[in-house]
């Protein structure tokens, strides 16, 4: 019998137990655990990492829902609109090439050779942003849309490309829309390109989540609320869009507005944001992520880790690196942070610039593919512009 435990049998009587006391250390240690605890909850339910939606939230209470403003609301009615809406493709459906330049464009037999025999199915734009090009092949005479100055960095940037769609989308057999620069060549055949753009339900919009200095820190609150920090993209420039999102871009006025005004270099914090890089890739971010591969179809080299991309010089072209380049199967987005992420992809044009002093040319990039012969004439037609 235990000496604490003393029984009365006679008159079957407990004596009552002495009360055990806790010790003060204990109960210190445990509300520092329990504080810990309910510091981490609230931490990740309001920290969450990126891409990434914390099952804590599934338990915890939802956030109130944020009513819409009237100019969300009205978008939103159009987006819906223009994505439900049947496609319609006739028998003459056609790739619509928009070239983004400052003047002449040095690769016009380049792309005579690509475009040659496939009449009726590619239509062709011009915007130059400096003077007026002086055009050598006969398919690029006339195509010359109304064109405006653009300032590499700013608004004046997107305000071309939709100048480009508006003109293009008056063309109802264009079907798909491919964004080029003066200095974009193209990496495969005309079917090749054809096939691999038609034959897919998808637009190719470059597009990450960026949390570096070159990425997020570029965000403004002043984009609150339709516009919050967690949806803010990034992405190449250079786009490939089918017909319903081409609507979308020159149909949207409040989210074009929002970056117009709070996504330009020189901000009042001192801060630098782009409007070309970010502005595509948010909006569908937002309104249609499952209509767009996370990457784009034009081949660009960042490798060297500088401003611009690297510049491919004359001796740089060879059969050899344009089978390389087609070979590539994986989109390599390198955050501002230094983190590298991967995605399957495929490309269908390179951006080739040669050492010329143009806003545009520093971020040229396109796609289309070459086969056998027709990569040898894309050399020997590098080599002369590089030459002369």
């Amino acid at each position: 019998m235990k000496l604490h435990q003393v029984w009365q049998f006679s008159d079957m009587k407990a004596v009552s137990l002495p009360r055990l006391r806790t010790s003060p250390k204990r109960h210190a240690w445990i509300l520092v655990i329990a504080s810990f605890i309910a510091i981490v909850i609230v931490w990740a339910y309001l920290y969450p990492p990126p891409r990434y939606t914390s099952p804590i939230r599934d338990w915890l209470p939802a956030e109130p829902a944020r009513e819409l403003t009237d100019e969300e609301r009205a978008s939103r009615v159009v987006f819906r609109q223009i994505l439900t809406t049947p496609i319609v493709r006739s028998k003459s459906s056609k790739i619509a090439f928009m070239f983004l330049t400052p003047g002449t464009l040095p690769f016009e037999r380049l792309w005579e050779k690509f475009f040659e025999g496939h009449e009726g199915r590619y239509t062709i734009y011009v915007h130059a942003s400096r003077e007026k090009p002086e055009h050598v092949s006969p398919i690029f005479v006339g195509r010359d849309i109304h064109s405006e100055k653009v300032t590499w960095g700013t608004i004046s940037m997107v305000d071309a490309e939709r100048r480009l769609l508006a003109n293009a989308l008056q063309d109802i057999d264009n079907q798909h829309f491919v964004l080029l620069s003066d200095s974009c060549v193209p990496l495969h055949n005309f079917d090749y390109v054809y096939d691999y753009l038609m034959g897919t339900n998808l637009s190719f919009i470059d597009c990450f989540y960026d949390p570096g200095p070159h990425g997020n820190f570029r965000y403004s609150q002043n984009m609150l609320p339709e516009v919050i920090e967690a949806d803010f993209r990034k992405g190449s420039q250079w786009f490939s869009v089918k017909r319903q999102h081409a609507l979308m871009i020159i149909a949207d006025s409040l989210y074009y507005t929002k970056f117009k005004l709070h996504c330009r270099p020189g901000m009042e914090d001192g801060r630098n944001c782009y409007a070309d890089e970010h502005y595509l890739p948010t909006v569908f971010h937002m309104m249609d992520p499952d209509g767009i591969a996370n990457w784009s179809v034009t081949h660009v080299d960042w490798s060297e880790g500088k401003w611009h991309p690297k510049a491919y010089r004359a001796n740089d072209i060879t059969l050899e690196l344009l089978k390389n380049i087609t070979s590539i199967d994986m989109s390599y987005h390198v955050t501002s942070d230094s983190k590298v992420h991967t995605l399957p992809r495929g490309h269908l044009v390179m951006t080739w610039r040669a050492d010329r002093a143009s806003p545009l040319s520093s971020s040229s990039s396109v796609s289309c593919s070459l086969v056998g012969a027709f990569r040898q004439a894309c050399c020997r037609q590098l080599r002369r512009v590089e030459s002369s």
